[in-house]
């Protein structure tokens, strides 16, 4: 896995960009305040990593929001691949 600290961008581009904002209520600028959240948790798709390694991120916004982000990292970008609120299954792994 890449070291997530190292990317400095994040790639917003027409595949991506306010999808989440349409599918679930999520902004894009919601999904890059995750990435500070200091206590996040990051861990391995191994179920969808395909050509390219997926994460999955659990992390609160500055509202304190809980949301389960997929994400990818390109070039040292971060790429949002989806976004949405934390179910209840998942509530335990934050």
């Amino acid at each position: 896995m890449q070291n997530i600290n190292k990317a400095s961008e994040f790639l917003w581009d027409s595949g991506n960009s306010n999808k989440n904002l349409i599918k679930h209520n999520v902004s894009d600028l919601e999904c890059e305040e995750v990435f500070f959240d200091p206590y996040k948790v990051i861990l391995r798709d191994k179920l969808h990593s395909g050509k390219e390694e997926r994460l999955v991120l659990l992390g609160k916004t500055k509202s304190e929001r809980l949301l389960f982000l997929v994400f990818t990292q390109r070039n040292g970008k971060i790429r949002v691949i989806s976004a949405r609120d934390v179910n209840k299954k998942e509530k335990f792994l934050y």
